[in-house]
């Protein structure tokens, strides 16, 4: 029988319930990718990180319940929390890496900031959308990193927004809609990717790599305050300094435990 740890973090919140839960398993070998899915859908959470220690930091890797992730902020949040509040106390700075990239993370005082790459929009024509992305009246469009962004009137209709899951779903289509926030928020948004086992992604430190160069465009500002509007709610501080976005937020333990592989 092999044990592996796990603790599910709440990240970008200081409340538990609220915020992105995030399941980690620190281990001390790669299991194989099979296993490591079948964890994460038995965890059915939005993602579940694994990391490995190597010479650089360490090796992470992100899944969903239906895939593996290209880059995740809210697993690599709750991973850093791991690390610098339980594994190694003390600790205030943590350097992941995956697919080519390297994830500098650094602890200060409650707060992590990862540097995590920048994703830049594209424009895209109103009429080249399908009428099932239509209906929620968008007033621009964008895509980039592999999703399409909306833009919407105001922070009461990114709210209100109900899209056709079925829809995204059979298409493959991640959907971020978003629109400018009402006081202290800069701009507010909701993402929803049901093709990749996740209707609506509760706080998406990755959307914000192609978020936060939009609106630091439309606003002229390069520091900004997101909130992610899902039922549980997150709010994320953003930076953006030539090819990156720092992405700032706090993170809290709710469970640890034990999985225990027969």
């Amino acid at each position: 029988m092999k044990n592996i740890d796990i603790y599910q973090i709440d990240a970008f919140t200081r409340e538990a319930f609220r915020g992105n839960p995030a399941a980690v398993c620190p281990l001390d070998d790669w299991l194989p990718e099979s296993l490591l899915q079948n964890i994460a859908m038995e965890n059915n959470l939005s993602e579940t990180a694994f990391f490995v220690k190597d010479p650089d930091g360490f090796h992470i890797r992100w899944f969903s319940p239906t895939e593996e992730i290209d880059l995740c902020g809210h697993a690599t949040l709750a991973s850093a929390f791991v690390v610098t509040e339980i594994l190694s106390p003390g600790q205030d700075r943590v350097s992941f890496h995956s697919k080519g990239r390297k994830l500098e993370v650094h602890k200060k005082g409650g707060e992590w900031t990862m540097m995590f790459p920048k994703f830049l929009p594209t424009p895209m024509a109103l009429e080249d959308l399908p009428e099932e992305v239509l209906v929620m009246a968008p007033n621009a469009a964008a895509t980039g990193n592999g999703t399409l962004v909306l833009m919407l009137d105001d922070e009461d209709a990114v709210r209100r927004v109900t899209p056709d899951l079925k829809f995204l779903e059979s298409n493959e289509i991640y959907l971020l809609v978003t629109a400018k926030g009402k006081e202290p928020y800069d701009f507010v948004s909701r993402f929803f990717l049901p093709s990749a086992g996740i209707d609506e992604d509760p706080v998406t430190g990755s959307a914000h790599c192609l978020l936060g160069p939009l609106w630091a465009d439309i606003l002229g500002k390069d520091e900004l305050l997101a909130f992610q509007a899902s039922r549980r709610g997150g709010e994320i501080r953003l930076r953006i300094v030539a090819d990156h976005v720092f992405l700032s937020g706090t993170a809290i333990e709710f469970m640890r435990g034990n999985i225990r592989l027969h």
